[in-house]
């Protein structure tokens, strides 16, 4: 059986470009006519760079004057966690600064020397982030240049990438590219992990059991109201396992239905704070991984905070 080729490029509003560039004048090639682009929309707010400090320093001087009308924002000072805390941050710039409908033209660069593709988990993250953009932000006008840096992304990087991105020629349907980052198994639940007791967990045996294991106490009451947050919005549970050592607490939630929503604790609130059926959104706020994975009629929630 052959895999599904590429999918057709999605016609929404959201425009997800991608470039990539080997060195100073292939930025400033891309970067450039982008910037233009944005400069010229009519009565359109002032694009947005994000991107390694010494790009910014480039555009700087390629821009001369018109640098003013252009938000230069090093990457480092962007991208400082997880992939949702990055649709987090974008979300939340495009509320407080695009116009009506979200139209804004952003160049970002992602940082590869930090969080993003330190390893193979980690690059998994990100691409599912990069393709789920094409879902959450499809209702809005904003137009995306995401600039990849050959030398240090990588040529296996780039070609993930490629895949999240409706202007390649290999773009994949997000669900389809989500589903296929899920079927990478996880690592197996230990033979002594502590199975919480009762229904659902409590607050205050994770925050005990974290703090045990070596996390700080603002950290393991972070990681309980994760827990608990996450568990309220999944329901009557069949179980809770709890394990690792700090920073790499790990609980994982059994459900007894399945989940079956890519976007689940991805698409931002209405409100900040834990609500009802914000718990597994604020888990993706404070904990390093947040695994779902549907299991015939039923789910793990697997949340690993460091």
């Amino acid at each position: 059986m052959t895999s599904p080729g590429p999918s057709a490029p999605p016609r929404t509003p959201f425009d997800h470009r991608m470039a990539v560039f080997a060195g100073q004048d292939e930025f400033l090639a891309a970067a450039l006519p982008f910037l233009s682009e944005a400069l010229g929309a009519p009565a359109g707010p002032p694009p947005v760079v994000i991107a390694a400090p010494g790009n910014l320093d480039l555009l700087r001087a390629a821009l001369g004057g018109d640098a003013k009308d252009v938000s230069l924002v090093p990457h480092t000072e962007w991208y400082t966690g997880s992939a949702a805390n990055a649709i987090a941050r974008g979300a939340g710039h495009l509320a407080a600064h695009a116009t009506p409908g979200g139209r804004i033209h952003l160049l970002m660069e992602p940082v590869w020397g930090g969080r993003a593709g330190r390893s193979p988990r980690e690059t998994a993250e990100w691409i599912r982030y990069e393709a789920l953009a094409n879902l959450l932000f499809a209702p809005l006008a904003t137009t995306v240049l995401c600039a990849y840096d050959a030398f240090v992304a990588g040529p296996a990087i780039v070609a993930a990438a490629r895949r999240a991105h409706p202007d390649t020629g290999v773009y994949e349907d997000p669900v389809r590219l989500a589903a296929e980052l899920d079927a990478v198994p996880l690592p197996p639940r230990p033979a002594d992990a502590e199975q919480l007791p009762g229904p659902a967990p409590d607050a205050e045996t994770v925050r005990s059991w974290a703090s045990a294991r070596g996390l700080p106490g603002a950290d393991a009451e972070l990681f309980a109201t994760a827990v608990v947050e996450a568990a309220r919005d999944l329901g009557p549970l069949d179980g809770a396992l709890l394990w690792g050592e700090a920073p790499a607490c790990v609980c994982e939630l059994r459900a007894p239905r399945r989940v079956d929503d890519p976007l689940a604790g991805f698409a931002p609130p209405p409100r900040t704070g834990p609500e009802p059926g914000q718990g597994l959104w604020f888990a993706r706020q404070v904990c390093a991984y947040v695994d779902i994975r549907d299991e015939g009629e039923r789910a793990s929630v697997r949340l690993q905070y460091g």
